[in-house]
């Protein structure tokens, strides 16, 4: 799905904007860490949170990466979501360990271990540079 340059852009620890189906029927829109595994993408989330009912609700969606200053473009991906646990904390302490030093890593996985984290699991069906 993707082509070595989009992979190269999207191991770049940037925030995506991760978009869900609200149930009127509009975009849900909320910056996310993500992190590419092979073709597809984990983002972590609280099972409470309203883009994780969006996604039981309806699991298509979306992610947009780049576009700011300096990213150097960005990418469109169109697909779907499925949810699953994280029952080890291994998502939570990858994607600390994507975007932050190793000691602030080490301590929101600590003060998020109380907390019902998730994996959003997003498989791309489309992947557009833009």
């Amino acid at each position: 799905m993707f082509d070595e340059k989009a992979r190269a852009f999207l191991q770049k620890p940037l925030l995506a904007r991760m978009s869900t189906i609200d149930p009127a029927g509009y975009p849900h829109t909320v910056p996310v860490w993500f992190l590419l595994d092979g073709e597809a993408i984990a983002i972590i989330a609280v099972s409470d949170t309203k883009k994780v009912g969006h996604i039981r609700a309806n699991p298509k969606g979306c992610l947009s990466v780049g576009g700011d200053t300096g990213d150097g473009g960005g990418y469109l991906l169109k697909g779907t979501f499925r949810i699953e646990p994280d029952p080890d904390d291994e998502w939570v302490r990858k994607l600390c360990y994507q975007y932050e030093p190793p000691e602030k890593a080490e301590q929101d996985v600590a003060d998020w271990a109380d907390l019902d984290i998730l994996v959003l699991w997003f498989t791309p069906e489309k992947v557009m540079a833009v």
